[in-house]
């Protein structure tokens, strides 16, 4: 159907961002990632999660330092790195651009959907 078609280009679209984002509150392990995501309505698996983490990586948004755990094997801990905290910047000043253009364009207001409305959708 188009509309999923639609919802999930536009997840796609800002699913970076908001790694970037969580990731810019200070070291975190990718479940822990995956667990904010999910709080916040944006569900994803980890097979989408860390292929996403690798490519930030690659592009040298991201490092990561492990860390020994009680429970297992070492852990892969993420944070930005200093040219990720720039894209971070960028990302933010484009996402409150787009954010007002959305809202001017379709005479709305930025508030998250209620369980109703998406349930009626």
């Amino acid at each position: 159907m188009i509309v999923e078609n639609t919802q999930t280009q536009m997840r796609k679209g800002i699913l970076e961002y908001c790694i970037l984002s969580i990731i810019s509150r200070g070291e975190i392990y990718a479940s822990d990632i995956i667990a904010e995501l999910r709080n916040a309505k944006l569900l994803v698996v980890e097979g989408t999660l860390y292929p996403l983490l690798t490519r930030l990586k690659n592009n040298e948004l991201l490092v990561y330092n492990w860390v020994e755990s009680a429970s297992g094997p070492p852990r892969k801990y993420y944070q930005l790195s200093e040219t990720g905290q720039k894209v971070l910047a960028q990302l933010d000043l484009t996402w409150k651009e787009l954010a007002y253009a959305v809202n001017t364009t379709t005479h709305r207001n930025a508030q998250p959907a209620t369980d109703a409305e998406t349930n009626n959708l």
